[in-house]
């Protein structure tokens, strides 16, 4: 598996959503503040987000305080859901794959020795993905900010 840059910034988009999450205000996050926060291109950007509002991992709301939330909590969407609806699948040969899986060209798959290996390599992307939340990923955005922080940087 590859990400892509439209799954590195479905991602970082859902960063963004997640630190931003209310879970009993009706609180959304403009595509432009996205697009800054991120350096994304806002058009990119809103064809990634209209695709994850279309398989029910984000909700929008119109007009001009509109924008985006997450539909669920944060630590409800793991990184695998989002990657498998941006990317496809997982593994890195169709063969090995559960979800997407396609015949391979070898003669023998049970006795393939490349496709046992990809197959573990399958599995180890898979748990983490399947372990690792949004909510998860913001943590781990706070705690590299936090401590990448400029303790001299002061503002007067």
């Amino acid at each position: 598996m590859k990400l892509s840059l439209r799954g590195e910034y479905a991602l970082r988009a859902l960063i963004v959503l997640g630190l931003n999450y209310r879970p009993r205000e009706d609180t959304v996050v403009r595509i432009q503040t996205i697009s800054e926060q991120q350096n994304v291109p806002k058009r990119f950007l809103e064809q990634i987000l209209n695709e994850l509002k279309s398989v029910g991992i984000l909700e929008s709301k119109r007009g001009l305080t509109g924008g985006y939330r997450l539909r669920l909590p944060p630590d409800k969407v793991t990184l695998a859901e989002v990657i498998r609806y941006i990317e496809g699948p997982l593994a890195p040969v169709s063969c090995v794959s559960e979800r997407f899986y396609e015949r391979c060209s070898c003669p023998d798959e049970a006795k393939c020795g490349i496709r046992s290996v990809m197959k573990e390599v399958r599995d180890a992307i898979v748990k983490v993905l399947e372990t690792v939340t949004v909510g998860q990923l913001c943590e781990r955005v706070r705690l590299l900010q936090g401590l990448h922080a400029n303790p001299l940087d002061y503002v007067i």
